[in-house]
């Protein structure tokens, strides 16, 4: 057995179980050692936050709802980042390998500029030689009145509730469906006859004229706030009403998005090179318009080898939002900081971080894992 390649197989593996064991036993060992008491979260929060998104927050409310404002914070800027960065990225791919030389060598320098250079620095002069070195507030820039730029933030027009919201999105959702079914019906007639029928188009028309229907039908349940400078007692200015885009956000999504938009050009740029340069020609000789050879088939054989590591950014993206802590945005981390600094419990604290960026990073993988199967091909 000592001899036999099969014989040291297995006790090499008996050894690597048998450790793995006395790890996994020690660490639950030490685990039942810690105070994982969790009711310290009910209490009261005590402290101030900004940058609220979506939940309203109060001191007097508990230290779990702070976490709960952290955590969309952090959501916000994740979800935010992740669109604005695939945009870019992709765009910055496709002007890598244009034929325009200026186009080409704007895209090598941007890239190889922003990739190298640690993304925390990146966030410090973004918010610092930016953002913060925008007029005061007491000399804003005014745009048409519904506009204003100052470094306490870019203040813009914001869409509030005033009618029953949800019952408008059902009904856009059932105009989705139907403009769902429209475009797979064109397109089959298409498919059939050879003839145009512009599936897309119309599609997106009857979705447009069924969503103003059913928003003028509901009664206009969405209306427009245009923010409003106010002063307090003490005569300090301030925006009131509207959307407020502060500088912390500002610095953090601009040095997230930049940096990670260079490395998704990288990923498109490798995976359109590594198509057959045949596919191209083919879709050349046969008449298509470049707009046509990129969207209709060079794009669409490219994601298949361009969606792995694209899951690797977007995870990267995540993770890295955390780095918002160093300009005090209030993201989960920061108030997980503000939590222990207030009440203690940092282990318990930190396992409740760990586990809530294991969620998103498991939602982030799981749909990207589905939408990379849908474009595979058949029985690969």
């Amino acid at each position: 057995m000592w001899q036999s390649r099969r014989g040291q197989r297995l006790i090499i593996q008996a050894w690597f179980a048998a450790g793995a064991a006395l790890l996994i036993a020690y660490v639950v060992w030490r685990a039942t050692l810690l105070d994982l008491d969790f009711d310290y979260m009910s209490s009261r929060a005590g402290f101030a936050l900004a940058n609220e998104w979506v939940l309203p927050y109060d001191p007097d409310e508990s230290r779990l709802a702070a976490y709960r404002v952290g955590v969309w914070n952090t959501l916000r800027l994740v979800v935010v980042g992740i669109v604005l960065a695939t945009i870019l990225g992709i765009l910055t791919g496709l002007a890598r390998l244009s034929s325009n030389w200026l186009i080409s060598r704007l895209a090598t320098v941007y890239i190889e500029t922003v990739r190298n250079t640690p993304l925390l620095v990146q966030i410090f002069f973004w918010w610092i030689a930016v953002f913060l070195a925008m007029p005061q507030i007491s000399e804003r820039v005014n745009l048409f009145g519904v506009v204003y730029v100052s470094n306490r933030a870019l203040a813009l027009p914001s869409v509030e509730s005033q009618g029953p919201v949800w019952l408008w999105g059902v009904l856009l959702l059932a105009s989705l469906a139907v403009a769902w079914f429209t475009r797979r019906r064109l397109a089959a007639i298409e498919a059939r006859t050879g003839r145009s029928t512009h599936p897309i188009g119309y599609a997106a028309l009857i979705f447009i004229a069924l969503a103003v229907v059913s928003f003028l039908a509901t009664g206009l349940p969405l209306g427009i706030t245009t923010p409003e400078i106010v002063s307090s007692g003490a005569g300090i200015q301030q925006y009131s009403g509207g959307l407020g885009i502060t500088p912390q956000f500002a610095a953090v999504l601009v040095a997230l998005v930049t940096y990670t938009a260079t490395f998704i050009a990288e990923i498109v740029r490798g995976s359109i090179q590594s198509l057959p340069r045949g596919q191209s020609e083919a879709a050349m000789a046969i008449g298509l318009s470049a707009y046509q050879r990129m969207t209709l088939v060079i794009m669409p054989q490219a994601l298949r080898v361009m969606i792995p590591p694209l899951t690797n950014q977007y995870l990267n993206l995540t993770k890295n939002s955390s780095l918002a802590i160093a300009v005090g945005y209030s993201e989960l981390l920061f108030v997980s900081n503000v939590v222990i600094n207030n009440a203690g419990h940092a282990v318990p604290m930190f396992i409740i971080v760990l586990f809530t960026y294991q969620a998103m990073s498991l939602v982030i993988s799981l749909g990207m894992n589905w939408l990379n199967s849908r474009v595979q091909l058949a029985g690969t």
